[in-house]
């Protein structure tokens, strides 16, 4: 199965358009197409997407993808984790961008010539 944030990647770019192409998910997140192809089947075998082929405007087959219910619950669960990851990672930054500020400000009083 792929990780968490590259399901969740391709999960919110099929339920926006059903008829990306698996070409079309390699070359918007970089990935090989090797690499969105095995997504794609795990997403399959978990049931989270079904593929139906149809045929496009250029009589060649293509496929849809569609989130099923499961695979809906699932993409909400791991937006609401991949959240919480992001939000802890903004916060430990944030702190750290403050801690480098009062550093830097100490270090620019020193060379100024003034002290705490």
């Amino acid at each position: 199965m792929p990780n968490d944030e590259t399901g969740l990647k391709v999960l919110r770019l099929l339920e926006a358009n059903p008829k990306a192409s698996q070409r079309d998910l390699a070359s918007e997140f970089g990935f090989s197409l090797g690499k969105v192809n095995y997504c794609i089947r795990a997403l399959v075998r978990k049931g989270w997407i079904k593929s139906n082929r149809f045929r496009n405007s250029n009589k060649k087959l293509s496929y849809r993808y569609l989130l099923t219910p499961r695979g809906i619950e699932q993409k909400a669960a791991l937006t609401a984790r991949f959240l919480r990851t992001k939000v802890r990672e903004y916060e430990r930054l944030r702190a750290e961008i403050e801690q480098l500020r009062r550093e830097v400000g100490r270090r620019g009083d020193l060379v100024r010539g003034r002290e705490h």
